[in-house]
């Protein structure tokens, strides 16, 4: 593997060499996957069929031994979905592998660090993807509004079934509580949207539960009509 500081034309092989053993990593990650399913080749051939994207026994035996040395990412995703995992789960096997070379001229990096490179997660490599973040942001606020609404709908019902007035009281003072929380965290989830939409994205859809987060004027689903 070529290290840091080596000159790339010194070893032409290197790129391939690297790609190789992205390759390689899949296959051996599919192989143990199968196995571990009790699955033949066949079986996982005909689990990619149902999936919609058919890749025959011979195609995954000849990946798995090696002999086959290209991996469409296509593949990848098909053959994750019929084993029952994620794409990534197939590139960056945590747990499994302990180590990969992320790219090529690359020393090998734990595989967890990899993959959260890989998947938008890592801080550590100076990137900064201020949409990727703000979906990360508006996931967050939607299950913290989502989690507050339901709180207050719970303490709803206690407080309208309470036994004693004391019971009732805490109820209460708990639903008006949620309900604080849920105002808050929709209004992070408002101010999300807008940054996505300025930022010439399209905030992701929203639970009917909270409809009455994005202002009217923001309903892209409502034609003009002449």
């Amino acid at each position: 593997m070529t290290q840091h500081g080596f000159d790339p034309g010194d070893d032409e092989d290197d790129v391939p060499e690297w790609a190789d053993q992205v390759t390689a990593t899949v296959a051996g990650e599919v192989r143990r996957r199968r196995k571990e399913l009790g699955w033949s080749a066949q079986d996982l051939a005909d689990r990619c069929e149902q999936v919609g994207y058919p890749i025959p026994r011979n195609v995954i035996a000849n990946m798995e031994s090696g002999r086959r040395r290209t991996l469409p990412l296509v593949e990848v995703m098909v053959l994750a979905k019929a084993l029952n995992t994620y794409p990534v789960c197939l590139l960056y096997p945590v747990g499994y592998v302990p180590r990969v070379q992320q790219l090529p001229y690359r020393d090998a990096v734990p595989t967890w660090d990899a993959m959260r490179w890989f998947t938008g997660q890592s801080e550590d490599f100076g990137v900064e993807d201020a949409m990727l973040r703000t979906f990360r942001a508006h996931a967050d606020h939607q299950r913290a509004a989502l989690a507050a609404l339901d709180g207050e709908k719970r303490e709803r019902w206690e407080a309208e079934t309470a036994p004693s007035p004391a019971r009732r009281e805490e109820a209460l003072e708990a639903r008006a509580d949620y309900a604080e929380r849920a105002v808050q965290a929709k209004y992070r989830l408002r101010v999300a949207r807008a940054f996505i939409r300025d930022g010439g994205g399209t905030p992701p859809d929203l639970p009917p539960e909270l409809s009455d987060v994005d202002p009217p004027e923001a309903d892209t689903t409502k034609g003009n009509t002449a």
